[in-house]
């Protein structure tokens, strides 16, 4: 039975006959080669974060405050990643976290596209975005078989949200991912001292421009006048949700409804009890909040409120053994953001699809070496703060 952590023996394999890597397999090294290459202003808005950056740096270093205990002599040549996902059996428990900005990650300009071949590549479900370079029609076509998400910035005109997700629903995703903390965005200084914010020059607003609510809200088509298109985008990004929109919201689609942002356990109750599927920990990976405490200190929490109601997680992921962690304090399913994106940025879906098979192979090599053949048994075992 072929492993993902087999991919460090073809690593190997390749150096005996000359071949090295021709990217990074730690994330450290991978960031560096990446904002080098970057554009500085993409770099700028997928590097940044909020304020002085301190919860986005501190939701990669809270990591290291959770530590597994190994168990040895347990069989551990058969290990299973596999994860039961809304009635889907998924091969692995990684997902691709929406990044609003990926389709400008790539020099063609269509890394959406190349995100979702990296998808199919690996079998790991992309979360596509509302920002997008693509229409979201066109990322599920390449996405062909493997299962994908929706990510929805909810618009404040409740017939263009309602249109977005039965484009969603028509193209097949699997699921309706709800953004609940970028109504507006946080106070991001990176991007705040260059005065760019890719939106707002045109970019990313495939799903807008493309869909027929929105365009019928324009006096002429956006091919012909760009600059009232991106108007009426600002104008309509960002509705203010409350709980009161919640019975709407579940009223859109008979697909899972997950509900991204939860960090404290009464929101997972009072979300669960408003009829979502699925609670989604994360606080943007820092992006939008700044002072506020990590991500993976907020999950056990989280987890304990839904009690059998999955719980997805990102923010912060930088490693397989990030994942397990996640893994051991109860995520169902674990979410990464920038490693894959500077993949992409690096070397388009071969890229991207080997900063997943990176971390597969680092999260299956420690399931092997801690005795731990199933993520029944990572569970099981735990985390522990050190």
């Amino acid at each position: 039975m072929a492993h993902h952590g087999d991919y460090q023996t073809a690593i190997y394999g390749a150096g005996l006959r000359g071949i090295l890597p021709s990217l990074p397999v730690d994330f450290a090294t991978l960031e560096a080669r990446a904002v080098a290459a970057l554009p500085p202003s993409v770099r700028d808005y997928v590097q940044g974060g909020c304020g002085d950056e301190f919860t986005q740096n501190h939701n990669v270093e809270a990591f290291h405050h959770w530590g597994m205990i190994p168990r040895m002599m347990v069989d551990t040549s058969t290990r299973d990643l596999s994860v039961e996902l809304f009635g889907m059996t998924l091969p692995t428990p990684l997902l691709m976290s929406p990044v609003g900005v990926i389709g400008i990650c790539t020099q063609d300009q269509h890394g959406d596209l190349a995100a979702a071949r990296a998808s199919v590549a690996t079998n790991v479900p992309l979360i596509a975005s509302t920002l997008s370079n693509d229409p979201l029609e066109t990322v599920a076509g390449a996405l062909a078989d493997t299962p994908g998400f929706f990510q929805l910035y909810t618009p404040k005109n409740r017939a263009l949200a309602e249109s977005l997700v039965h484009r969603a629903e028509a193209a097949g995703y699997k699921g309706i991912v709800v953004t609940l903390d970028t109504w507006v965005t946080g106070w991001r200084p990176r991007d705040l001292n260059t005065a760019n914010f890719p939106q707002l020059r045109g970019q990313v607003l495939a799903n807008y421009v493309s869909d027929p609510i929105f365009r019928a809200m324009l006096p002429r088509p956006p091919e012909e006048d760009g600059a009232a298109a991106v108007g009426l985008w600002a104008a309509t990004f960002g509705k203010v949700l409350t709980w009161d929109d919640l019975p709407w919201l579940r009223s859109l689609t008979k697909l899972p409804l997950i509900l991204k942002g939860i960090c404290h356990p009464d929101d997972a109750r009072r979300a669960i009890d408003g009829g979502a599927d699925a609670i989604y920990c994360s606080n943007h990976g820092g992006r939008q909040a700044n002072g506020g405490i990590a991500a993976i200190d907020m999950l056990p929490g989280v987890v304990a409120a839904a009690g059998k109601t999955p719980v997805l997680f990102d923010s912060g992921i930088r490693s397989g053994s990030d994942v397990i962690k996640a893994l051991a304090l109860g995520a169902t399913a674990v979410g990464v953001g920038r490693p894959y994106v500077y993949g992409l940025a690096l070397g388009g879906a071969d890229g991207a699809a080997h900063v997943l098979k990176c971390l597969l192979a680092e999260a299956d090599l420690l399931m092997a070496v801690n005795g731990m053949p199933t993520l029944a048994d990572v569970r099981a075992a735990g985390a522990m703060r050190i």
